[in-house]
């Protein structure tokens, strides 16, 4: 088969040997692979797993073996595919936390993913996809799956007004739930104006390049990052209302600081909360995909070759689009 390679001073697609599953694992014939700011990092070096890797780690396709102790599903069912590999035994693990394992590993991460013509998974990870799906779009399921998580840290209340920096693909999953949560405005910060203006195409409140340009005294109560950006989160931090909550949902390098008032924090009583990759929340998410949450017509701006994976690395690094996706049977 052929598969995207993640090295060290390179991105190439090569020709691998086909996989095979083991006793509770099934090999999905890939239709749709996203990429994200994820494999930007590995591919800069900013992660650590074990390199070269085959990245991919939002994909959807279908079942084409199954492995001998397999029941759940069969040979041409249509899957999703939930990358996290929680051990189930560390601490955090044990107390329902799995996102924060002690060992931590994805599919697509640490371990060989779905931009490839096969991928293996165990056969826990997968959701079988409903009648009318798109199964490349069902790629989005993962990205959702993310957000999903991202509300669930929240707690939302009805009547909410949200505040979210980037307008990229999570940023918009994050504005269309905050719609879904009962939000009573959501207004989108971008420097990118063709993203803003899918924002608005969307039904966001309002979309700036400032927060200075939205009037809103007291701040929102609900201020949301998707960059990653130092400026964006510091710019961020100060446009929370008193008794509201900051969000860091944008993956930041590791080794980034930004500051901030412990006092505002104190005496405005401020809660900050992050939002780490899929915890019970890829179900919800493959439901609400398949009840039309999103729309991938709109989501995935770019449907390209497997071949062309490094030129898609790049121009997702470039900001040109917003999911971009690669199909390997697209040629």
């Amino acid at each position: 088969m052929k598969a995207a390679v993640i090295s060290t001073d390179a991105v190439t697609v090569e020709s691998m040997p086909d996989p095979t599953p083991g006793r509770r694992e099934v090999v999905v014939a890939v239709a749709g692979c996203g990429i994200c700011g994820t494999d930007l990092h590995i591919a800069d070096g900013e992660f650590a797993p074990t390199l070269p890797v085959v990245p991919g780690h939002e994909f959807a396709g279908e079942v084409v073996a199954i492995g001998q102790d397999v029941t759940e599903l069969r040979v041409g069912d249509q899957v999703a595919v939930d990358p996290s590999l929680h051990c189930g035994e560390c601490y955090y693990c044990r107390r329902g936390r799995g996102n924060l394992c002690e060992r931590w590993a994805a599919i697509g991460v640490t371990t060989t993913g779905g931009a490839a013509e096969f991928a293996v998974a165990p056969v826990a990870n997968c959701v079988r996809l409903p009648e009318g799906v798109t199964t490349a779009d069902a790629a989005l399921i993962e990205p959702l799956s993310c957000a999903v998580r991202g509300f669930d840290v929240l707690n939302p209340q009805l009547g909410d007004h949200y505040l979210i920096y980037g307008a990229g693909t999570m940023g918009l999953m994050m504005m269309e739930l905050a719609k879904r949560a009962g939000a009573a405005s959501v207004s989108m910060v971008d420097l990118n104006p063709a993203r803003l203006e899918t924002a608005e195409q969307l039904g966001c409140s309002a979309t700036v390049g400032s927060a200075d340009e939205l009037d809103r005294p007291r701040g929102w109560d609900v201020v949301i990052d998707c960059t990653g950006v130092v400026a964006a989160i510091e710019d961020g931090f100060t446009r929370v209302g008193r008794g509201g909550t900051f969000q860091q949902f944008g993956v930041a390098n590791e080794d980034a600081m930004a500051r901030f008032s412990p006092f505002r924090i104190y005496n405005e009583e401020i809660r900050i909360v992050g939002s780490m990759a899929v915890l019970h929340s890829f179900e919800r998410a493959a439901e609400l995909f398949a009840e039309g949450a999103l729309r991938p017509e709109v989501m995935i701006s770019h449907r390209m070759s497997l071949d062309e994976y490094p030129q898609a690395l790049e121009q997702f690094r470039a900001g040109v689009g917003r999911k971009i996706q690669v199909q390997p049977g697209k040629h």
